[in-house]
């Protein structure tokens, strides 16, 4: 089956968008005829994709809040205000929970889970301005429902990341505006390939999945979609496994 969505005449803000998930979302909806607006540290790497895709590049640190409102006063109203948002950027880092910092854990928190309730702050105001109704995607992980050695921090911040979530679909609901989170497992982008390449590590991960297998980026892209698009209309608040099982045992 090949899933198709019409997004003509939307526009979507997707963050983290230089590589992996986030990528390849700006990729699948640039397809389905969405104006998208891919924000990124990566500079070069944004360029790169606009090229490919006809997508807007955003030059943005999720982590500075005065970087995130320069960004959206950045904007022109042929991009703003927006449809959709995909929370896509995020950063992980591992330490031992008796070895964790707090410049480490502020760092993680600061991207993604402070970053994403400020992204879609300015986002849902510029809806609900226009009076628009929406839709907005958090990329969470399975690490917010299960606890996974040496990622305390990570957890954590994607634990906060699904209760920001929930919040957001208090108070945005009556707006029209519906917040869902995905949650994948280990997912195969570039970083993740190298990460997972030691056999015995690899091998113990995938016995916990039953499908046998970690996912691939497009695969986290397409419930993304699901929740963006009409298809979803009536979801809104929940955090939804992407994860081939993981959460079942």
């Amino acid at each position: 089956m090949n899933t198709q969505f019409d997004f003509s005449g939307r526009s979507i803000l997707v963050t983290g968008a230089s590589s992996g998930i986030g990528r390849t979302t700006v990729e699948r909806l640039c397809a389905s005829g969405a104006t998208v607006v891919a924000a990124a540290r990566n500079v070069e790497a944004l360029a790169h994709l606009a090229e490919e895709t006809g997508c807007e590049p955003l030059a943005l640190d999720v982590s500075d809040e005065a970087a995130i409102a320069d960004a959206f006063a950045s904007l022109g109203p042929s991009l703003s205000p927006f449809d959709g948002l995909v929370n896509c950027a995020g950063v992980t880092g591992l330490a031992p929970a008796l070895d964790t910092t707090a410049e480490g854990f502020d760092r993680l928190m600061a991207v993604n889970a402070r970053g994403a309730a400020l992204v879609a702050r300015h986002v849902a105001r510029g809806m609900i301005d226009a009076k628009r109704a929406g839709s907005i995607v958090n990329v969470s992980s399975q690490a917010s429902l299960a606890a996974l050695d040496q990622h305390l921090a990570y957890c954590a911040s994607k634990a906060a990341l699904d209760a920001i979530t929930r919040v957001l679909c208090l108070e945005l609901g009556p707006h029209g505006i519906r917040v869902n989170s995905v949650n994948p497992t280990v997912t195969l982008t570039p970083m993740a390939v190298e990460a997972w390449s030691e056999p015995t590590k690899r091998a113990a991960a995938l016995e916990r999945i039953p499908l046998k297998r970690f996912a691939e980026p497009y695969e986290v892209a397409a419930p993304v979609m699901f929740l963006l698009s009409d298809a979803a209309s009536m979801i809104s608040g929940v955090a939804l496994p992407v994860d081939g099982g993981f959460l079942a045992q």
